[in-house]
């Protein structure tokens, strides 16, 4: 390594390497994506600080699971974060409203770490997701949403809309086909 800060990469195999320095350094990189993330979905200030700490935990176990040539690190991250915020919203079956104060406390996080360059890319990604989702159809982006910002299965989905099972998954499908579409051509 250089004496330049280290990348992702490099940092993950240090992890795997029990390097506990190493998972410091991205947590500080990455835990007010972590968080923000969490509390979109949970709409809980406190069960996104469990999430934020049980996903640093997963990576600290499961750091060699990383795979450079399957994708980005915040990528997989990412994806680790969104599936414990999603087990922690099934398991309670309770969705409360986000107060205007919680959503303004999740922006205001304070950035102790020095990855604000990477923090622009992330808020980048995911306003490109936005506008790709305002372009496929509604009854795409609605069950796209449903499950992936609010937690619900393919089933729930079809019986809270109201429509065949089937109809769902190929709207989820569908819709999934013209994000990858839309956001490739970006």
């Amino acid at each position: 390594m250089n004496n330049s800060t280290p990348s992702d990469v490099e940092l993950i195999l240090l992890v795997a390497r029990n390097e506990a320095w190493a998972l410091a350094e991205i947590y500080n990189r990455y835990a007010r994506l972590v968080f923000s993330l969490a509390v979109r979905i949970l709409n809980d200030r406190a069960g996104a600080e469990e999430v934020v700490q049980e996903v640093f935990v997963k990576v600290w176990r499961r750091a060699r699971d990383y795979d450079v040539d399957r994708g980005k690190f915040s990528s997989w991250l990412s994806g680790i974060a969104h599936h414990h915020a999603i087990d922690e919203l099934r398991r309670r079956r309770v969705r409360p409203s986000a107060t205007q104060n919680d959503e303004e406390e999740a922006v205001n996080i304070p950035d102790d770490g020095p990855a604000l360059l990477e923090i622009a890319i992330q808020s980048l990604e995911h306003r490109r997701i936005v506008d790709a989702l305002k372009i496929i159809p509604l009854e795409q982006r609605r069950a796209i949403e449903m499950a992936y910002f609010e937690g619900y299965t393919q089933q729930e989905i079809a019986n809270l809309l109201h429509q065949p099972l089937g109809t769902i998954k190929t709207r989820m499908r569908l819709g999934m086909q013209k994000l990858k579409l839309l956001l490739g051509e970006q």
